[in-house]
């Protein structure tokens, strides 16, 4: 178990202080991530949270886990590792030729 968690399932109202609000009464909650698109700016509906100790982790996904938080039911779990992202360079797909 980590205490990395995932937080899907957001409103587009949600910000961070607002997740970090919900979170912290399970615990110390030591960073909070809205993800955003690169582009537009806007938020893309998941984030996570990395809370103080893993048991405060399972704590917030056994409370928060199918909860409202601004509107929606949003979805908790263990967070997965992070994947390395492999340098495909140029836009990737296939090369054509003009």
């Amino acid at each position: 178990m980590g205490n990395n968690l995932y937080v899907g399932n957001l409103s587009y109202n949600t910000t961070e202080d607002g997740l970090r609000q919900a979170f912290a009464a399970y615990g110390e909650v030591t960073r909070v991530n809205i993800i955003t698109d690169r582009e537009t700016g806007r938020p893309r509906g998941f984030g996570f949270v990395e809370m103080g100790t893993d048991e405060q982790a399972q704590a917030a996904i056994q409370g928060l886990n199918g909860q409202d938080l601004d509107g929606r039911q949003i979805r908790v779990a263990e967070a997965n590792p992070r994947q390395p992202r492999e340098d495909r360079g140029g836009f990737g797909g296939s090369r054509t030729r003009w």
